[in-house]
């Protein structure tokens, strides 16, 4: 099987942030989002402008995905808001961890239903306090997963029928059944990333229905198959990768965030493009994406 790539992945925006996540390619406006977790931003970037645009969050913010009928849905570190990108406001949707203030949310996605899937953690890396939730029609945040300490993902394939999720200090990708109420079943492991590799960070899905790693620590992103066979390393020049999005008219340019929060001060200088959000052009296409249609 010959590799997709096709270019290598190069900085188009120089943020030296500490600790990009969550990018997502949005339709209706043709441009890449994502998010600074620490430091609390929400970012916009069109590639056919080159327009940059940036919104300061309330805390920090995990993801930020576009609901139906406009406006999008950010997940805090105080539970699920509704933001505004035309007035930059935000409005509490749900709260899913009130006993959990140590907790915030990570990464989501959105399932081929218009379900928002998303990840907790403990914002120390430490407690295993973090889990997998589904946003019910009613605004009931649904716990779907056993608790560990920093999750990933979710991801979901292109027929909606598997969930995938990471124990990231585990190291550890699993997959599982979506069933007909919403329910997470059969869950089993996927891919383990072996020690030296680096820790496996978000997930994303291709029209194959590939599944592709962001590897934090491990300078590459993974790609692999349905039946979890590693098919292609994409190595980078940094070293934390924590998600790709696949964006373009055609879905077949590859937006990568990246981080710096590891990093001494020396380090941060003798690495400027770390934290920065980086692109590549690959032959296979991503999986569209979906507008949230439940619980919002």
């Amino acid at each position: 099987m010959s590799n997709v790539v096709t270019s290598e992945p190069v900085s188009v925006w120089n943020l030296a942030a500490p600790l990009l996540e969550g990018p997502v390619w949005v339709e209706r406006d043709q441009a890449l989002w994502f998010v600074d977790i620490k430091s609390h931003k929400i970012h916009r970037f069109d590639p056919a402008s080159g327009d940059k645009k940036s919104w300061d969050a309330p805390a920090q913010v995990g993801f930020v995905l576009p609901i139906a009928g406009g406006g999008f849905a950010a997940g805090l570190q105080t539970g699920v808001a509704r933001f505004d990108e035309r007035d930059g406001s935000f409005t509490q949707i749900a709260t899913p961890e009130p006993d959990k203030p140590g907790n915030r949310l990570n990464d989501a996605t959105v399932d081929p239903q218009g379900r928002l899937w998303f990840g907790s953690m403990d914002d120390g890396e430490s407690d295993v306090s973090g889990a997998i939730y589904r946003l019910a029609d009613n605004g009931e945040c649904v716990a779907s997963s056993p608790l560990v300490t920093i999750t990933n993902g979710p991801a979901v394939s292109p027929d909606g029928k598997t969930l995938y999720h990471v124990d990231t200090l585990g190291r550890i990708v699993y997959a599982c059944d979506i069933d007909a109420a919403g329910a997470l079943v059969n869950r089993r492991e996927f891919v383990r990333i072996a020690d030296g590799q680096g820790f496996p960070d978000g997930p994303q899905i291709d029209a194959e229905g590939c599944v592709w790693i962001g590897l934090y620590m491990g300078s590459a992103v993974h790609r692999y198959s349905p039946a979890g066979e590693l098919l292609e390393t994409i190595a980078f020049p940094v070293d934390a990768i924590t998600k790709v999005a696949f964006g373009g008219p055609d879905l077949k340019t590859v937006y990568a965030t990246t981080a710096n929060k590891h990093h001494s001060a020396e380090e941060k200088a003798a690495n400027p493009n770390a934290g920065d959000l980086f692109a590549f052009t690959v032959s296979v296409p991503g999986a569209p994406g979906h507008l949230i249609r439940e619980g919002v």
